[in-house]
């Protein structure tokens, strides 16, 4: 029985679902279209060179991670909603990311999420620099935290170390912290944990900018609900 005709979406399939497996570098005319069964020329055919082939699957990539719909009732949970979905998107992706990264458009793969934290920290009522600081100050949060989680699971099997870094002495005196060092990290819980504080501090107010009436000594009640304290740059 003779093969369906091929299409250009077939092929673009192939070769993410390629990268995926085996990392960019994995990705051959001759190799994709030994996966699809099929010639060369069918390849350049719909795709046009790897060069054009890579610009299309970084469009496709872009395309997937797609538009992120922020969740919860303040606009603090939605811009956490929003950090915890691309960092959740970004560590799905890890190849076609490095991809995306390597052509130089990473800026453009975070444009939906930036959008969107640009409409939550205008509802949380910050305007100008500081509103560019939250957006830029979550994104950076996120990335860094991807960075580090990769860079976990490409490094090789740790050892134990002969001494423990929270020493005799935090056993005796905290042992509770000193079994909680001892387990392993849970990366997941730790940045709901740490985006949640960034985002907390990041939208308390600045001195002399309340927009409610003081809540206790040096602290105001902001618009979204959230006791704020003074913001200093």
């Amino acid at each position: 029985m003779a093969r369906a005709a091929l299409t250009r979406e077939e092929v673009l399939a192939a070769a993410a679902d390629l990268v995926r497996r085996d990392g960019p570098q994995s990705l051959t005319m001759r190799g994709l279209a030994a996966e699809l069964g099929t010639a060369v020329t069918s390849i350049y055919w719909h795709v046009g060179n790897r060069e054009s082939l890579l610009d299309a699957l970084v469009e496709r990539t872009v395309a997937e991670l797609g538009a992120i719909r922020p969740a919860g009732r303040t606009p603090a949970a939605r811009i956490v909603s929003v950090a915890v979905t691309l960092r959740r998107r970004l560590l799905d992706h890890p190849h076609l990311v490095a991809m995306v990264h390597e052509r130089g458009l990473t800026e453009r793969m975070f444009l939906p999420a930036r959008r969107a934290l640009v409409h939550e920290v205008r509802a949380a009522g910050l305007r100008g620099t500081r509103a560019a600081d939250v957006v830029r100050a979550v994104q950076f949060q996120v990335a860094g935290h991807v960075l580090v989680e990769r860079d976990r699971e490409r490094a090789p099997a740790r050892h134990p170390v002969e001494e423990e870094p929270w020493g005799a002495r935090t056993a005796r005196e905290d042992p509770a912290l000193a079994r909680a060092l001892a387990r392993p990290v849970a990366p997941e819980r730790l940045f709901a944990l740490s985006v949640k504080a960034l985002v907390a501090g990041l939208l308390a107010e600045p001195a002399g900018e309340g927009r409610g009436r003081p809540s206790g000594p040096g602290r105001e009640s902001g618009a979204n609900g959230v006791s704020r304290a003074p913001y200093s740059h």
